[in-house]
């Protein structure tokens, strides 16, 4: 997941997202199960299931979505090679087989996947699913009007970064074969051994070339899953879902399709979403939110009342808010000022500025503290709870500031209680008593985000947060460290401009890796190798804190995306 203009459509959808560790989710489907239906946690089939969402589940083209793991809405109509595992907390960071018999075959140093299709698949219409559908769909979406998805594929297969798209280059990629009907396979530019993850998205759901109509295709996409869209209304606004009868269970582990259909409201105020599940009156007993989170006040209200507490999903997804330094700016070019900052910062004011602690969890590392990403703890730069002013007072007299330094830190005036001036005014406080005056410079979301991403323009102290494409260290620290990734004209991401080949070299090195375990162990290592330089300081991990409807049963919350899996509820 990336910063919130292009992070808010995966993780709200999954919500990439918007978004948000260690642990695995606080209520699990018999706790809460039991607590909202009577003691009668046994799920059953039919109803019908509400979504009530903020923002609208716009681009319902699989060629178009960026969401990680399929997303949420998402995956009931589009299956895909590979999904996340359906299970809570960490158990659900998994990939597992989907449209796929497996997760992947790789070959020829990770750089060749292949994949066999499982026999019976069909489209809502009844027609096989097969290798040329998946072959297609992956096409269209490097068609630039069909942009929005996820880059990997136009950077990883071979001849990508300079296909247009079925539409203009009728012959397609040779890069992905299908020798059969049943059999896929990928030839790649590099070694990948994280590809299982990247079949998760839902550019890999399959699209009948027949009925293919463009960028009309979001009205009426053929459904793979185990529903399909009747009507999309006002661009993904308002979206009814009913069963798609040709979709079987037998070839689908991940999916439990208990309602007989799903109706998703978008564009709703998040107060109105928080205080119609909190009633459950009439259809909102049996509506969750996949977008919209408790915040401080509601969540203080919430847990004065054991029955609407009882009805609170809790989850965690691998994101990590932190500030950016750029040491091409003046004083931040000098470690120790940044180490100093790293020693000063107060993280208990900067998480009750963020919600207080049952909305927001310490960070000393970069990488979320969930096993999938390899997090290793280590502390560096040891603040303590409320900040360590004479070390940092001690790193400022070394660098020649004995008496103190004026800086200037950039944040968002957005009330997002992430890079919002409450965060701000914290670090402010914070910095104070060792010396170091903070001038705040508040900028509207979409110049907040102009600025700090442009190379050009990257201010040299600012807040910012990253969240994952996929439960692992690779979609979190290439686009953040990897040198070559750096972008002079256009977004760039390496905030603190690093490269250094010893960095980028292990990248590599990592990525040819197809042993996850083992992968996830060089990322936590190489996490902490990048944290010696002080390019960043880790400030919290959001919790995720959702209401759910009280008729809703089975609540299943992973890893991967921390939010309620409407794939698994039951409503009846």
């Amino acid at each position: 997941m990336r910063q919130p203009s292009l992070i808010a459509r995966r993780v709200a959808a999954a919500s990439v997202s918007l978004v948000v560790a260690a642990g695995a989710a606080a209520c699990g489907p018999e706790d809460n199960d039991a607590k909202s239906s009577g003691g009668d946690s046994r799920p059953h089939k039919g109803g019908t299931l509400t979504v009530l969402n903020s923002n609208p589940q716009s681009d319902f083209d699989p060629a178009r979505l960026y969401t990680s793991g399929g997303g949420n809405v998402p995956s009931l109509v589009f299956r895909t090679l590979t999904t996340r595992n359906r299970e809570d907390g960490a158990a659900g960071a998994e990939v597992v087989p989907d449209l796929a018999t497996d997760t992947g075959r790789p070959s020829k140093n990770a750089t060749v996947w292949t994949y066999t299709l499982k026999k019976g698949l069909k489209f809502e219409d009844g027609t096989p699913i097969t290798s040329a559908d998946i072959k297609y769909g992956i096409e269209r979406s490097f068609a630039a009007e069909l942009s929005g998805g996820a880059p990997y594929l136009r950077d990883w297969l071979i001849g990508g970064a300079d296909y247009q798209g079925p539409y203009k280059d009728k012959k397609g990629l040779d890069s992905i074969e299908t020798p059969d009907e049943l059999t896929i396979v990928f030839h790649l530019n590099k070694p990948e051994g994280e590809f299982p993850y990247l079949a998760t998205q839902t550019q890999f759901t399959p699209v009948p070339k027949a009925k293919d109509k463009g960028t009309k295709y979001e009205e009426h996409p053929v459904s793979s899953g185990p529903y399909k869209v009747v009507k999309n209304e006002n661009d993904g606004e308002r979206l009814t879902l009913e069963r798609n009868t040709y979709w079987s269970a037998s070839t689908d582990a991940e999916r439990k399709a208990y309602p007989d259909s799903i109706d998703v409201r978008s564009g709703l105020d998040s107060s109105v979403i928080n205080q119609r599940l909190s009633s459950s009156q009439g259809a909102d007993a049996t509506a969750v939110t996949t977008d919209t989170n408790l915040g401080p006040a509601e969540l203080a209200k919430v847990t004065g009342d054991k029955e609407l507490a009882s009805r609170v999903g809790t989850g965690h997804f691998g994101y990590t808010n932190y500030i950016a330094f750029n040491p091409k700016v003046k004083p931040f070019d000098d470690p120790k000022v940044r180490q100093a900052i790293s020693y000063a910062i107060d993280r208990s004011s900067v998480i009750n500025a963020a919600g207080g602690s049952s909305l927001a969890e310490p960070a000393t590392t970069y990488l979320p503290n969930q096993k999938s990403f390899g997090y290793a703890p280590y502390d560096l730069f040891p603040a303590g709870e409320s900040g360590n002013a004479a070390k940092a007072k001690e790193l400022l007299a070394q660098a020649g500031h004995k008496n103190g330094l004026t800086v200037t830190l950039t944040h968002s005036n957005s009330k997002d209680f992430e890079t919002s001036p409450e965060i701000a005014t914290a670090i402010q406080d914070a910095l104070k008593k060792a010396g170091i005056t903070v001038k705040l410079q508040g900028l509207e979301e979409n110049d907040y985000s102009d600025k700090i991403h442009s190379a050009k323009t990257e201010p040299g102290f600012f807040l910012a947060h990253w969240g994952a494409d996929w439960p692992s260290g690779g979609p979190f620290l290439a686009p953040i460290f990897d040198g070559r990734q750096i972008v002079k004209d256009g977004a760039n991401f390496n905030t603190g401009f690093l490269d250094d080949k010893s960095v980028n070299d292990e990248i590599d090195a990592i990525n040819k890796l197809t042993d996850l375990d083992e992968a996830a162990k060089r990322w936590g290592a190489l996490d902490k190798k990048i944290g010696e330089q002080a390019l960043t300081v880790p400030l919290f991990h959001p919790v995720y804190k959702r209401l759910y409807g009280k008729s809703v049963k089975n609540i299943v919350i992973s890893d991967w995306t921390g939010v309620l899996d409407i794939s698994q509820v039951s409503v009846k």
